[in-house]
């Protein structure tokens, strides 16, 4: 069995279900499959403040004002010894009611919530099926074939395929674009507790990044509900140290080299498993192809220190919708035509790619930078709150004088039919 679509969308995560909500408000006939049923498991739980205008161009806003969903105000840095820095408070920055509140989310009701938008808005989503190749017409990518929950192989048309998947990278991996970051390799193991000790009023929702050895560092997010998520990431050779392979005595090892941590966490009560995964983080060397997208953590996935994934997949979502849209009503769906698509998600990656990298560094500290040159806080702020796309490079110079910096990696740009595999 057939079936055509004017676009077909691998993955209804939130870059997968925020293009197709975007694609559908556009009456373009747009058809997402996803190999999960959902509501499902996902970690990256906390939005950056510049989540909010992919939010609202969605529709989403007033929805997640009347969520349960914890808000957040601010994040703040925790040395092992458990001294505290100020917290970056973003209504310092920004409009206290907009922007400058965001929220730290449980991703089952939160991907949920986005997904049953893009049906509202009219978007065709199949859930558990499994789709098992990519089709293709003289080099051209022409559709999928997908293994359906009723057992049945069927294949679906369209003339442009958004790859969604996440951190899979199912049609990057296929065509060999994926490039591991040389240096952001790390391992995270993590978990959640209920009933642990919490901050008060506005700081309650903060998340807090706090510091172990080998510059290492623990995520503490408050959630609904009363849990909190907290896990620790950090080079794997550090975590094993001494031969230790469990997941849960590797976490709680770290936890007694942060009192911070180990003060939060003394009143709780630890609940669920401990996971672990690898947080390497990778580019795709190219964002298209003839016939097929790369959209969110398919396009680029960052190490998680400074939270930027669901911004960056709702941005990437909203951004490549209309491009598709423009594509499809200019009969142009060439890789060239999403060159600026790339080249404003290349931009911005980067700028997070940096912050991240200074961070990882032996002594650096935003205090340091701040002493030296106190206007600085706003650009640090402004980066750590998704607002991405801005020209930092004055930033970017004055972290030069404490850290190296890398040079922006030459990826991302479309791949031309006549050097296409």
């Amino acid at each position: 069995m057939s079936t055509n679509y004017d676009t077909l969308i691998i993955g209804a995560g939130p870059a997968g279900s925020s293009a197709a909500a975007v694609l559908a408000e556009h009456g373009r006939r747009v058809l997402v499959l996803e190999r999960e049923k959902f509501p499902r498991y996902h970690i990256g739980e906390s939005l950056l403040p510049f989540t909010y205008g992919p939010l609202e161009r969605l529709g989403l806003i007033a929805k997640m004002k009347a969520s349960a969903f914890q808000k957040k105000y601010s994040v703040v840095f925790v040395q092992p010894n458990g001294r505290a820095s100020q917290p970056f408070y973003f209504f310092n920055r920004y409009e206290r009611d907009t922007v400058a509140q965001t929220w730290q989310v449980l991703r089952a009701e939160f991907d949920q919530m986005v997904m049953e938008n893009a049906r509202a808005k009219g978007a065709t989503v199949i859930e558990e099926a499994t789709v098992k190749e990519l089709l293709r017409e003289g080099g051209r990518v022409v559709g999928v074939r997908a293994l359906h929950k009723d057992g049945a192989v069927r294949e679906h048309r369209a003339p442009i395929t958004l790859d969604c998947t996440g951190k899979e990278a199912f049609g990057a991996l296929r065509q060999g674009w994926r490039v591991k970051d040389p240096f952001l390799n790390k391992v995270a193991v993590w978990t959640y507790y209920k009933g642990s000790n919490r901050q008060c009023g506005v700081d309650e929702g903060q998340t807090t990044v706090a510091f172990v050895p080998e510059k290492g560092w623990f995520w503490h997010i408050p959630l609904h509900n009363d849990l909190v998520s907290v896990g620790v990431v950090a080079e794997g050779k550090y975590l094993s140290r001494d031969g230790v392979r469990d997941p849960e005595r590797m976490f709680q090892r770290e936890v007694a080299q942060n009192l911070w941590i180990q003060d939060q966490l003394a009143a709780g009560v630890q609940t669920g498993p401990h996971y672990v995964t690898s947080e390497f983080s990778f580019h795709a060397r190219h964002c298209a192809s003839e016939g097929l997208l790369l959209v969110g953590d398919a396009f680029a996935f960052l190490d998680p220190v400074f939270s930027s994934g669901l911004m960056l997949a709702l941005k990437s979502g909203v951004l490549a919708g209309d491009a598709v849209h423009e594509g499809l009503a200019a009969g142009d769906l060439s890789p060239a035509r999403f060159a600026g698509y790339a080249a404003g998600l290349r931009r911005g990656i980067e700028n997070m790619r940096k912050l991240v990298y200074a961070f990882y560094q032996p002594d650096f500290s935003f205090k340091n930078v701040i002493d030296r040159y106190p206007a600085a806080a706003d650009d640090i702020t402004d980066c750590l709150s998704g607002d991405v796309d801005k020209d930092f490079s004055p930033l970017w110079q004055k972290f030069r004088e404490f850290v190296p910096l890398p040079d922006d990696l030459p990826l991302g740009a479309p791949r031309e039919p006549e050097t296409a595999a």
